[in-house]
């Protein structure tokens, strides 16, 4: 009982301030366009679907930027989260790597996206905001939305993409069991939905599909703002409590990481992890190998192109410089809703262009048979979009078996799988089979980028 599994940091050691990468970037990161001129936006632009709190944050070059008290008092509800050491993993794996996760599925909704869900309630409230509208994929963006607004006092409409609001009805219920609207996408509630059913009927959805739609009634009332749960400087900067935490317990442990790992989608929680230690190196820290782990099926990072595009199907969005598959790209419906993204974050996309980040993909069969073996020596079951990161720590854990190099790997456990026991169902009855992408699909889709000067 000598050896400690977890590391608690009290709620007074809840950070005070967010971590804002920007200030550290070796080379700043290229402008964000108007989606009609294709000139740099003004904030005055990007006023008509942001509060003006969270478009002073997605500019600034502040590296600390102050949590507000009332958004820290309702982080206290699960922060600081708890980081473990992976001990049972470690001797099932009969690895020499000392491994240990921060685990975000402590938050109600269960997963990281509540840290910026409440961040990004406030702000809109203090504005004078009555309406939220938005996407999620799996829903836990969703989810963790919908239990801001009812703290804030806020509507939240969501729209979820179709095939995860058909494979994950429990996340449903969450989100209306707060008050929530949630509606299926692509929808016949907006112009943008309408097209796409009219051109696909049977359209599975797309992250940006569902953001079409939640822009565009954003955009049409006075009273309503849009708020997304990834991809966005200030997003990203909500997030980093996670790794500033960790930073603090890992030094309870007497340990550095080598290696960081986390899943990526949009890339909120591996940048939530990451920065606070990638920041350390770019100031002259120790160096730091960052792991961003997509799935083979929308390999946004290891394949797509580093480019300007919309991040929405019906190019209502700001134009982003980042790694994309296209915007017009539906991936196919495997179970990490989180992941089924076309783009990538800009931060994040730009740190990989320049070295910093180190991408990897895998099939969807391995990341859920390493989500078991985890559960199985660690106790907790993890969401499929998780499963990536802890494909990649065994992985990596595997090889300091093989080499005898005593490796410190950590990565985030993003949030539990509790709501996604039918994929687990579905794996371990041998229903679950890999998909591939369609190249045809993903070529038509970067031919069509934007052209930009």
């Amino acid at each position: 009982m000598s050896d400690p599994v977890k590391y608690l940091l009290d709620e007074q050691q809840i950070p005070r301030f967010w971590y804002n990468i920007n200030a550290d970037l070796p080379e700043p990161l290229d402008p964000v366009l108007h989606p009609g001129t294709k000139a740099p936006i003004t904030p005055e632009e990007l006023g008509v679907i942001f509060p003006r709190a969270v478009i002073e944050q997605e500019v600034s070059t502040e590296r600390e930027i102050e949590i507000p008290e009332p958004v820290r008092d309702v982080l206290r509800q699960w922060r600081p989260s708890p980081l473990f050491r992976a001990r049972r993993l470690e001797k099932a794996l009969n690895t020499p790597a000392k491994i240990f996760y921060k685990y975000e599925g402590v938050s109600p909704p269960g997963s990281h996206k509540a840290n910026t869900a409440i961040a990004q309630a406030f702000y809109n409230k203090a504005e004078g905001v009555k309406r939220i509208t938005t996407e999620t994929g799996a829903g836990q963006w969703g989810s963790s939305l919908a239990m801001a607004g009812s703290m804030f006092g806020l509507e939240i409409l969501v729209y979820m993409v179709k095939v995860s609001y058909n494979q994950k009805p429990y996340r449903r219920a969450f989100m209306e069991s707060f008050g929530a609207n949630c509606i299926a996408s692509p929808s016949d509630t907006t112009e943008s939905g309408r097209a796409i059913l009219a051109e696909h009927p049977d359209s599975t959805g797309s992250l940006g599909i569902a953001i079409s739609e939640a822009v565009e009634l954003a955009a049409q009332r006075d009273d309503t703002k849009y708020a997304l749960g990834s991809v966005l400087n200030h997003v990203l900067l909500h997030q980093t409590v996670i790794g500033l935490e960790a930073q603090k317990q890992l030094e309870m442990a007497d340990a550095y990481p080598d290696m960081v790992i986390g899943c990526t989608g949009g890339g909120s929680n591996f940048a939530g992890i990451a920065f606070p230690f990638l920041g350390n190196q770019l100031r002259g820290g120790r160096e730091v190998e960052l792991v961003a782990v997509e799935p083979s099926a929308c390999p946004t990072l290891t394949k797509g192109l580093f480019a300007y595009d919309f991040g929405d199907t019906a190019h209502l969005t700001p134009l982003c410089k980042m790694h994309t598959l296209g915007s017009t790209f539906v991936p196919p419906g495997f179970h990490a809703g989180g992941l089924r993204y076309h783009g990538m974050a800009p931060q994040i996309s730009h740190l990989a262009k320049l070295g910093y980040i180190s991408p990897r993909s895998y099939n969807q069969l391995e990341c859920f048979a390493a989500g078991v073996q985890f559960a199985k020596a660690e106790g907790i079951i993890p969401a499929p979009e998780a499963t990536h990161a802890v494909r990649a720590a065994i992985h990596e854990a595997d090889k300091c078996r093989e080499s005898g190099d005593p490796k410190t790997i950590l990565f985030n456990l993003s949030g539990h799988g509790n709501f996604d026991m039918q994929a687990y169902t579905d794996y371990l009855g041998g229903k679950l089979k890999d998909l591939d992408y369609a190249e045809n699909e993903v070529a038509m889709a970067l031919a069509g980028l934007p052209s930009v000067g």
